[in-house]
């Protein structure tokens, strides 16, 4: 094994494994009170995992993300679409830490982390891939994830993180690639070794920006049903996508983003039968494709009300 993998130093402010090594649940450090409500008077329990109040990020002149707000509950699934230039993986950046805002405010289990760094975000469990996947060459499969669970749960030593990447291997399938190197690996192996080096950070808050890009349809089918047991498991997921089929069968709500605003935001079928988000993202084709959808529907319907309503 390489000796890269040394063992990090400990700190106080650290999260940790249990006995065995496995994934526990992380401990937080937000330098805040043990208190448990925040400063509204509200429970801790009410409040939202993530919440972006009025953010804004401009470069220069162009207003990347611009008066975003929303929130994010623990344990939903919260899909983000839009076309390219839209702002999404702007926002993404700025709740991993990556880029600061211009303005606003970033809420994170009801404390405000604006200005964290990406690495104490880590800590915290907001964790996130990247659309190109980037491993670490001169490692193996097992030891790149072994990466993600040093940086994540500090104080683990060699044979705890092992254990730890064996057993996200195992969930999301590469168990068998294990001593592959980065560059033997097909692209949906690439992706799934993205989300296990992230999975081994223990994450609270998964950032997934566009995991599913470049898989064929069964490739596609087996990341939906992987981020959906992910999500089983306690992890809330934020993913960004563009194959719209996918991101609306994994979701709980959908967020829509149109030059770095939001234009909707709810339940996937509200969300596609919106006029903004057709005109917007889905393009003339798929509208005139859903009106012709409509008027078959109509046309069904006059002819043979019964078996239409059967149907429906």
């Amino acid at each position: 094994m390489s000796d890269a993998l040394s063992q990090p130093t400990a700190s106080n402010n650290s999260l940790h494994s249990d006995e065995c090594g496995t994934l526990a649940a992380p401990a937080a450090f937000l330098n805040v009170s043990e208190d448990t409500t925040d400063p509204g008077g509200a429970n801790q329990h009410d409040t939202p995992l993530l919440q972006l109040v009025n953010v804004t990020k401009r470069f220069g002149g162009l207003a990347a993300v611009n008066d975003l707000s929303f929130s994010l509950q623990k344990g939903e699934i919260l899909g983000v679409i839009g076309p390219n230039g839209a702002g999404k993986s702007t926002m993404v950046n700025l709740i991993g830490g990556s880029m600061a805002p211009t303005s606003g405010t970033i809420f994170y289990q009801g404390h405000d982390v604006t200005r964290l760094p990406p690495n104490r975000r880590a800590h915290l469990g907001i964790v996130r891939t990247f659309q190109v996947t980037q491993p670490f060459m001169g490692l193996d499969v097992r030891e790149n994830v072994m990466v993600g669970a040093f940086f994540g749960q500090q104080g683990l030593n060699r044979t705890k993180a092992l254990r730890v990447a064996d057993e996200v291997l195992e969930r999301v399938n590469l168990a068998h690639k294990a001593t592959f190197k980065g560059d033997q690996l097909t692209i949906a192996d690439r992706k799934r070794l993205e989300m296990a080096r992230a999975l081994a950070t223990n994450p609270q808050l998964l950032l997934l920006d566009e995991v599913m890009a470049g898989l064929t349809a069964t490739e596609v089918a087996q990341a939906v049903e992987l981020i959906k047991q992910i999500n089983i498991t306690g992890v809330t997921i934020l993913i960004i996508e563009h194959i719209v089929r996918a991101i609306a069968s994994v979701s709980d709500r959908i967020l829509v983003l149109h030059h770095g605003r939001k234009i909707a935001e709810d339940e996937p079928s509200q969300v596609l039968s919106d006029p903004k988000v057709i005109e917007a993202y889905l393009g003339e084709r798929y509208a005139k494709k859903r009106i012709q959808e409509d008027i078959s529907l109509y046309s069904l319907t006059v002819e043979d009300p019964e078996q239409s309503g059967e149907d429906r």
